[in-house]
């Protein structure tokens, strides 16, 4: 069902700029590799990204009004901050690391661990047992949602051409504005009817249906073996060194 995709070649006598004959068809590439889809596989693959993200950004907003319960039940008041810090922190660090690595070697499987890293994240945070094992759950789970929303919009780019990318990043943002509507009331919803439990435990099913979609119908893009396949491990480094003291400043 998936669709492999190669980057363009210089051109030599007689070729055009990506490398084909002239008057022969042109070869995908990475920017065009949407003529390879289908409207159902395009469709499905969308859907998919956008019921990872939709996860992704309503846990940033359920986990407030359970705080009351939570610190009740696991006790641990003077750290219930680092409960949505730790997933800030790690999500927020995550956008540039997983981003490049995927530039170097493709973005389906990068997006599907992805997801996985959040629905063991969400089903951990489920079961904490203390304050401390919360956190660092959070913590887990916030590298999935960076990878999801660092390289949705990436893979946006991937999928569709520049006329239309515009219009698909507007659909994709505006998951960030409903998961603001929706996330406080469902999380006091369930906090209040179910256990503050199931607002982590609700990620699950929803998250397994967008990685099914996703694994049936991203298309894989094979990058530009080409290019030099360099990570800048000094760069991540100086990264988390910088990002990291900020953004503890700021929350």
């Amino acid at each position: 069902m998936t669709a492999t995709v190669t980057a363009p070649t210089a051109g030599t006598n007689g070729h055009s700029p990506n490398g084909q004959a002239h008057g022969s068809p042109p070869r995908p590439t990475v920017a065009t590799g949407f003529h390879n889809l289908s409207s159902a596989q395009l469709r499905v693959t969308v859907a998919g990204l956008l019921l990872a993200m939709f996860v992704s950004a309503l846990d940033q907003m359920v986990v407030g009004p359970a705080m009351p319960r939570i610190i009740a039940e696991l006790n641990g008041f003077e750290r219930y901050a680092w409960v949505t810090t730790a997933y800030m922190l790690t999500s927020t660090l995550g956008v540039p690391v997983f981003g490049k690595l995927s530039d170097i070697y493709g973005r389906k499987y990068f997006y599907i661990a992805g997801v996985l890293l959040f629905l063991v994240g969400s089903w951990l945070c489920g079961i904490a047992q203390d304050m401390n094992q919360l956190i660092a759950f959070r913590a887990f789970q916030g590298v999935g949602a960076g990878i999801n929303e660092g390289l949705a919009f990436a893979i946006i780019g991937d999928l569709f051409p520049p006329a239309k990318r515009g219009r698909v990043q507007g659909i994709f943002g505006a998951v960030f504005g409903l998961s603001s509507i929706v996330g406080p009331t469902l999380g006091g919803w369930l906090t209040d009817n179910v256990s503050w439990r199931a607002i982590f435990y609700v990620n699950v099913p929803v998250g397994l249906t967008a990685l099914a979609m996703l694994w049936f119908f991203f298309p894989y893009f094979r990058p530009d073996e080409s290019v030099k396949r360099k990570i800048d491990w000094l760069g991540v480094a100086t990264l988390m060194a910088t990002a990291t003291p900020l953004l503890l400043a700021l929350s």
